[in-house]
């Protein structure tokens, strides 16, 4: 038994040297010193886009950060963005699992979450052809004029006799999530009989709730331990506001499909999205299921409607900083549009500046700060560093956007520094991503440009706006669902001399 003792440690012994002196260390990007169990969450102080921007800009554009167990790639140059989203795009093509998307997507068979794979295709083809295609974003202009018309009117008959405040917060969400409930199920958010009442903005965050929590990084997804003991209840939310959810849902599928059955006739052109949806189920029930049609229905929503309001009302706070962008903007409307009809889908395309004024809006404010977190599974090289599979990729765009290293004078609002090769994302490369890239960009960047460029341009076209109070908008951020202002604009709204002929005929 002794003699067995002393093999077992000689062949520790040799386990030892050979770790030591065979075993290659892998190359890893720069990383701050670790705590145990935790690993880099206590550098996490500050709101997330923040704390990495401190951290990137110490340790450089690549950084690698463990998360609780979870490794975790860092990226804020277009080089390394670059080499993740192009280069080794299919890598880093997953997701990471999570608690949230455990329970908000219907077993990962949202578009947004499913494993990169036959599903996932076939789920991104029926969003992008049904509702984010060239053909589908024209088709879909009248709900946007309609409801972009249904906010002038709103604005008019409050203004009409003289300048009021409005909420501009509360209105932008509102557009949006109509536009996207309209396109999603065929109706509004809130009956139009409560409009302009305490019971429309109670009824609205309501509906709100069922779609827009309030999002934090969760603990729970980097140390496992704090999920199974039900750490601060997290989970136990979570599961009550999917069914919550769910049951909202499942009453607009059957609220459509009774209104099919009940239907001899039905207009292809003016079907919703779920109705398509659930044609499409009657041909291919295997997949199209009730819980895919939910998912989809849950990231039109999600994706589609605050990101939106959030870069309107962005754009409206800095044009309100700016008067000299506002008046320039404004006369560009007046001179390609003119006084004789309200700005249109079709005006857009003669409006470069209107473009120009959104795309340097995005850059300072992307509604997705760090981009929705990739997921490797399997290992490569990025920035010569050698990156572990498994490895959740976060893309900082608010640090790219802001660094002075690519931008001139990165924190100024200067529209014109998207004119001439600029003004083609197809130049910008990987320096302006605000939307995403590779096969993970979102689809629907053309239809969200779109509706914030409708309302804009409207706005500015007919009415007259001034800050309360003497000082600037403040300018502080949120960081949640998407990035938000701390303090929702409210400014000082008069319809121009020019307009009331035809803001009074809304």
């Amino acid at each position: 038994m002794e003699n067995l003792y002393h093999y077992l440690a000689l062949l520790l012994l040799i386990f030892v040297l050979y770790r030591i002196l065979f075993h290659r260390k892998q190359k890893l990007p720069p990383s701050p010193f670790a705590l145990p169990v935790i690993g880099h969450l206590h550098l996490i102080q500050n709101q997330l886009p923040l704390a990495l921007e401190a951290l990137l800009s110490k340790y450089g554009p690549v950084l690698f950060l463990k998360f609780g167990y979870r490794s975790v790639l860092v990226v804020s140059s277009p080089s390394a963005v670059e080499e993740c989203l192009a280069k080794n795009d299919i890598i880093f093509a997953n997701r990471p699992p999570s608690m949230a998307s455990d329970h908000f997507t219907y077993n990962y068979s949202s578009f947004v979450w499913a494993p990169y794979g036959d599903l996932w295709r076939i789920l991104r083809r029926v969003t992008v052809v049904q509702v984010f295609s060239s053909k589908s974003v024209l088709k879909t202009a009248a709900i946007r004029e309609e409801e972009v018309g249904r906010l002038l009117r709103r604005l008019f008959k409050v203004s009409v006799k003289g300048k009021q405040k409005v909420d501009l917060k509360f209105l932008s969400s509102l557009l949006t999530c109509n536009v996207a409930m309209r396109l999603t199920v065929g109706k509004l958010c809130v009956d139009e009989e409560v409009e302009g009442t305490e019971l429309e903005k109670k009824l609205f965050q309501e509906f709100k709730g069922k779609f827009f929590p309030s999002i934090t990084l969760n603990i729970c997804d980097f140390i496992p331990i704090l999920r199974k003991i039900g750490f601060k209840g997290i989970e136990k939310g979570m599961v009550k506001l999917q069914r919550i959810r769910d049951e909202y849902l499942q009453q607009c599928l059957d609220e459509i499909r009774l209104k099919n059955i009940n239907s001899e006739t039905s207009n292809e052109e003016e079907k919703s999205l779920t109705e398509i949806l659930l044609s499409l189920q009657e041909l291919e029930p295997e997949i199209y299921t009730n819980e895919v049609i939910k998912s989809i229905m849950i990231m039109i929503f999600i994706a589609g409607a605050e990101t939106t309001a959030g870069t309107l009302e962005w754009a409206m706070s800095l044009l309100l900083n700016n008067p000299h962008v506002l008046h320039k903007l404004r006369a560009e409307i007046d001179e390609q549009v003119g006084h004789g009809h309200l700005l249109n889908d079709l005006d857009l395309v003669k409006l470069p500046y209107l473009r120009f004024v959104i795309n340097e809006t995005l850059r300072l404010y992307p509604a997705g700060p760090v981009l929705l977190p990739h997921f490797s599974f399997e290992a490569c090289t990025v920035g010569g560093y050698e990156i572990p599979s498994g490895t959740m990729l976060l893309v900082n765009a608010w640090a790219m956007h802001r660094d002075p290293k690519i931008w001139e004078e990165p924190l100024e609002f200067k529209p014109e520094r998207f004119e001439g090769d600029l003004g083609e994302q197809s130049e910008l490369g990987f320096r302006f991503i605000p939307f995403g890239a590779g096969r993970r960009a979102c689809p629907g960047a053309a239809l969200g440009m779109r509706m914030v460029s409708l309302a804009l341009g409207a706005l500015v076209q007919c009415f007259e706006w001034e800050n309360c109070g003497s000082e600037k908008v403040d300018m502080s951020v949120g960081f949640g669902i998407s990035l938000s202002k701390s303090k929702p604009l409210v400014a000082i709204c008069s319809p121009r001399p020019e307009l009331i002929g035809l803001l009074s005929q809304l």
